[in-house]
């Protein structure tokens, strides 16, 4: 039986910015091959089929994205400081004094500059991309025999433990996801399946969605369930565009989305006893769900979200409570019998 909080942890750990995921994806396709031994790295994605195919059954996927928010190296100075751009959404406020990995021909540690409040003040600006720079202590010459120029940089972050069930770390967006597939491959072990399901773990979502478009041609899925994470309230936030931690999966209700599928994750998971709270958005959902829905011929889609304070950060906070109600209710509904249940 699989740790649920262990492998969230060890995927949170292994390192995947957008366009340089091998690492992350290579660990997570040992992880899937307990479940799918075909699966395989296809364009990037790790892609893999559960249980045997049944040519009278409709096509899942089961779709969470493996990579993670970071930097790309832009120039080296003449002092030894890396400039660096954005890799996905990051807040430009994090970045003074912010730990990182530099993963060059082999990893470096180092940290972004950051000006003392002694000589701004306590007012300085929000540091913009173009000023960051970070400090590893080596010379130009020494960084450029080991580092060069589109190398990708992570926050340099181990998961740590809160208050109950409830944890905190990096790239749990959406390393978390991954782990509740995984989990809900585990409870279905051994039962009849109402699909013939297919995992993906995209690559390249941070940056436009890009391996659900390759994944979703090559799989051609007739329903497609896009696992990622959500907005969970923290303090000062609108509790009407929030969820919240430990009440169970969000599920996607949006003009964007198939209102059967999410009708009918609504009724597993009241005839299974599985918490869920409903995210409606107005338009498109800007997960990997907008690339399977209109990829071939589409796919009825919906979107199953995890709640996450502090997303895109070092410090992103689920409880894991949430990830395995989101595994459950996954495998609730792909089981022959909840979907024997349901005519």
């Amino acid at each position: 039986m699989m740790e649920l909080k262990d492998t969230i942890v060890s995927l949170s750990q292994a390192y995947g910015a957008s366009g340089n995921e091998s690492p992350a994806a290579e660990f997570a396709l040992l992880m899937l091959r307990a479940y799918c031994p075909d699966a395989e790295i296809i364009g990037g994605n790790v892609i893999g089929t559960f249980g045997k195919k049944d040519e009278s059954l409709p096509a899942l996927v089961l779709d969470a994205h493996i990579d993670q928010v970071g930097f790309v190296v832009t120039y080296i100075t003449d002092e030894g400081f890396i400039k660096i751009g954005s890799i996905g959404g990051i807040d430009r406020r994090l970045l003074p004094a912010q730990p990182v990995i530099v993963h060059g021909k082999r990893d470096i540690k180092g940290v972004i500059c950051s000006v003392p409040p002694h000589l701004t003040g306590g007012s300085g600006s929000v540091l913009s991309f173009d000023d960051a720079a970070i400090d590893t202590g080596m010379t130009k010459a020494e960084l450029e025999e080991i580092v060069s120029l589109g190398d990708s940089i992570t926050f340099d972050v181990k998961c740590r433990d809160l208050l109950g069930t409830r944890m905190t770390g990096g790239a749990l967006d959406d390393r978390c996801g991954v782990a509740s597939i995984l989990y809900a491959l585990e409870l279905l072990k051994g039962k009849e399946l109402a699909y013939n399901v297919t995992v993906v773990f995209s690559v390249q979502e941070e940056v436009g969605e890009r391996g659900a478009k390759t994944g979703a041609f090559n799989t051609a899925p007739d329903v497609a369930l896009a696992v990622d994470v959500s907005f969970a309230y923290a303090n000062g936030e609108d509790e009407e565009k929030c969820g919240y931690l430990g009440k169970g999966p969000m599920i996607g209700i949006s003009p964007s989305l198939s209102r059967e599928i999410s009708d009918r994750l609504i009724e597993v998971s009241k005839k299974n006893d599985i918490p869920y709270q409903i995210e409606v958005m107005s338009g498109m959902t800007s997960t990997n769900a907008d690339q399977y829905s209109v990829s071939r011929g589409g796919a009825k889609t919906c979107t199953v979200s995890i709640p996450l304070r502090n997303m895109h950060t070092p410090v992103e906070v689920i409880d894991v409570k949430d990830v395995e109600l989101t595994a459950k209710l996954l495998a609730a509904f792909i089981s022959k019998q909840s979907a024997e249940s349901r005519k």
